[in-house]
């Protein structure tokens, strides 16, 4: 596990996707190397100071982009924010525009996810315990709020608000898939959000998504079919407007009161306490430390 008492624990999490693989303004930064029950997280953790405020970055798809959305341990890389000390997480994320008004180079705070993704793991709960977290509302309403005001403060064209589908990826959408969201009135696509933001919600952490706009998936008749280089061009542009974002909002949430998304947990765990053993409670400890206590299950 990540030492403790070290200088290594940090309040706020940012997990930066494709292109945003590192935070510049980090000071004291260290390089955390956390071991996880469910594996590694995605690369080194680097825990610094922006602003005064204790930072914990993490790159998702790893430095040089070596994880593919469908390779990456999510389940690790929330536990390791949790086990450092992180009570909120914000997403930095590449996504495709599926509506005319959100173009390249915008910014969405979604507030609403579909998930369609197929062969990832999208709970910690299992091997002998059981929780049924709520998600009717799977976006932190006071961070996402943070971050719109942030964005705007630092003149992005900001979208409040809307709907992020995660597909499976690697593969972009093809044309009557994209055209099927459409007509679902989502906002954004994407290949990572999920089952990430339903992990952080497990995890008691407050959790906000910051999607970049790089193009118009494929729908648009008007454009030119997606490809990597043209997303790679908008994302580098979008990439300094993040950063930017990031330095204004972290200051504004360091010292946000306590959240529901701090008591999801709550009568979420439907596992009698006495039927989880000794181990299984050792497992999950850091997760359920504040509901279950550190009391031995009875096998």
């Amino acid at each position: 596990m990540a030492r403790k008492g070290n200088g290594s624990q940090a309040s706020i999490g940012v997990i930066g996707g494709s292109g945003l693989y590192d935070i510049e303004g980090l000071k004291d930064v260290r390089e955390v190397r956390v071991r996880t029950p469910f594996g590694a997280p995605s690369d080194a953790i680097r825990v610094g100071r922006l602003d005064g405020v204790s930072i914990a970055f993490l790159s998702r798809h790893g430095r040089g982009h070596r994880l593919n959305p469908c390779e990456i341990n999510y389940r690790a890389n929330i536990y390791a924010m949790k086990l450092l000390g992180v009570q909120r997480i914000i997403s930095v994320s590449a996504v495709g525009s599926m509506k005319e008004l959100i173009e390249p180079g915008d910014v969405v705070i979604p507030d609403q996810f579909i998930d369609l993704t197929k062969r990832r793991v999208s709970t910690f709960f299992e091997g002998g315990i059981v929780a049924h977290v709520a998600l009717g509302e799977p976006i932190c309403a006071s961070l996402a709020q943070a971050l719109g005001a942030a964005g705007e403060g630092v003149g992005a064209n900001i979208h409040r608000g809307g709907t992020y589908l995660c597909m499976e990826g690697p593969q972009f959408s093809t044309k009557a898939e994209s055209r099927l969201y459409r007509q679902w009135d989502v906002d954004v696509i994407g290949m990572t959000n999920m089952p990430e933001a339903k992990l952080a919600r497990e995890a008691e952490l407050c959790y906000a998504t910051m999607a970049l706009a790089t193009d118009y998936d494929c729908w648009h008749d008007t454009q030119e079919a997606v490809t990597v280089e043209a997303i790679l061009a908008t994302l580098h542009k979008n990439v300094a407007l993040a950063k930017d974002i990031l330095k204004t909002v972290v200051p504004s949430v360091a010292n946000a009161p306590a959240c529901p998304c701090h008591r999801a947990l709550d009568n979420a765990i439907v596992t009698a306490p006495a039927n989880i053993s000794a181990t299984v409670r050792k497992k999950f400890g850091v997760l359920t430390a504040r509901v279950l206590g550190s009391k031995k299950g009875a096998r």
